[in-house]
């Protein structure tokens, strides 16, 4: 267990806070488009706050590479921060340097300031030392890390600037969202009520195959749909047509099938594909059963046999994990099956069950369907969840402050 921002004094403290607010926004308008990430934090701010705290506030914003680039600068995010917190939010148009330092040396308690960009910066996803040396030059009482969707990265303001604070003697400690992502994603590793059934979809069994191989032991049935799907076609030696998948994927499928079939485990892969002859919405679509795909026509969506199969396994479940939409969820003919897979985790959270979303693709798909509210919790973290998952320690996470029982 780690200590969080209660287990600790704040009053009159300066923190150095690690946000995810890697938000989507519209190209043309620079507008936000889902501010989830940032409403998800405000409770640990306000916490602070209301402890006698000042925030210095740190996040990375798309894909810069180690430059400046405008469009991806954080002041319409301080923006956005300032009205949804209703109080004064400062901005610098650096992370490090002569004007972020004294901004936060200036800081009140009760003030919060947004530090630019760090992925401006090549030194914060190298975790160059002198990068997160000037990261806590302003000098901070507390580190705060409320970013679970960036702690697998090993980077300067999500690990290097925590290992000097730390090494200053000073506390170091997760914020009320990573509290909760830690104990819900924690759950379904230590002691899960059973039934326990874990959903994967998506497109690379690559990136799914260690969270399958640490699951498999651990679950009672684990049901695969998504593109990956078709890469355990393939590695059945049926046809996938033209169906989208990585043929790297295919003799990690053929272990994996391999490795259930020795130790028994139920492991489920879809019995028939909605396929069509083009992505697009006014595509011809058909049923077909597992190993009748067409050569001219692609795999879109499990069928209504697997949605059936699926959807009956998941509702009796006492415990669901799901990672991965069942198909192209995002154009209306291919989103049946992501759509009744929600429906049926959402029956199951109405029957007590402990619903947990992996965050990424599901996470959007269950926003999207207005289903977020129905599970017990949708992580913010895909990548990081995944990790978790696989029994990974996350870098972000691994330097906190652990709390003694």
């Amino acid at each position: 267990m780690k200590k969080t921002i209660k287990d600790i004094d704040l009053a009159g403290k300066r923190a150095l806070v690690r946000v995810d607010y890697n938000v989507p926004v519209d190209e043309v308008t620079g507008k936000i488009t889902d501010d989830s990430r940032i409403r998800e934090t405000l409770p640990t701010l306000q916490y602070m706050l209301d402890a006698g705290a000042s925030l210095v506030l740190m996040a990375h914003f798309g894909r810069p590479k180690g430059k400046v680039v405008e469009s991806m600068r954080l002041k319409p995010i301080a923006s956005h921060l300032q009205d949804l917190m209703k109080r004064d939010v400062q901005y610098a148009t650096e992370a490090v340097g002569l004007e972020a330092e004294a901004l936060a040396q200036n800081l009140g308690p009760g003030q919060i300031l947004v530090l630019e960009n760090t992925r401006f910066y090549p030194g914060e996803e190298t975790n160059d030392p002198l990068f997160a040396a000037a990261l806590a030059a302003p000098g901070y009482d507390v580190y705060v890390n409320d970013a679970f969707g960036a702690a697998h990265r090993a980077h300067a303001s999500t690990a290097g600037v925590a290992q000097i604070i730390k090494a200053e003697g000073k506390p170091c400690v997760a914020g009320l969202l990573m509290a909760r992502e830690l104990e819900f994603l924690g759950q379904l590793l230590q002691n899960p009520q059973r039934p326990f059934v874990a959903i994967l979809g998506g497109v690379k069994v690559s990136d799914k195959i260690g969270v399958i191989r640490n699951l498999l032991p651990k679950v009672d049935t684990l049901l695969v749909g998504g593109a990956m799907g078709y890469a355990f076609e393939r590695a059945q030696n049926r046809p996938v047509g033209t169906s989208y998948f990585k043929e790297e994927d295919a003799p990690i499928a053929a272990e994996l099938i391999e490795l259930a079939r020795e130790n028994g485990y139920d492991f489920r892969l879809p019995s028939d594909f909605l396929v069509a002859d083009r992505d697009a919405v006014d595509a011809t679509t058909k049923i077909v059963p597992a190993g009748g795909i067409p050569d001219d026509m692609m795999g879109m969506d499990i069928g209504p046999e697997t949605i059936a199969n699926y959807s009956s396994v998941i509702e009796n479940a006492k415990t669901v994990l799901w990672n991965g939409p069942m198909g192209r969820f995002e154009v209306a003919p291919f989103s049946r099956g992501t759509l009744q897979v929600a429906k049926a985790v959402a029956r199951a959270t109405d029957k007590g069950a402990l619903t947990i979303i992996g965050g990424g693709d599901s996470a959007a798909a269950v926003k999207q369907m207005d289903l977020d509210d129905k599970m017990s919790h949708v992580s913010t973290g895909g990548g990081a969840s995944l990790e978790f998952l696989e029994g990974q320690e996350l870098p972000g996470v691994a330097v906190l402050n652990n709390k003694v029982s």
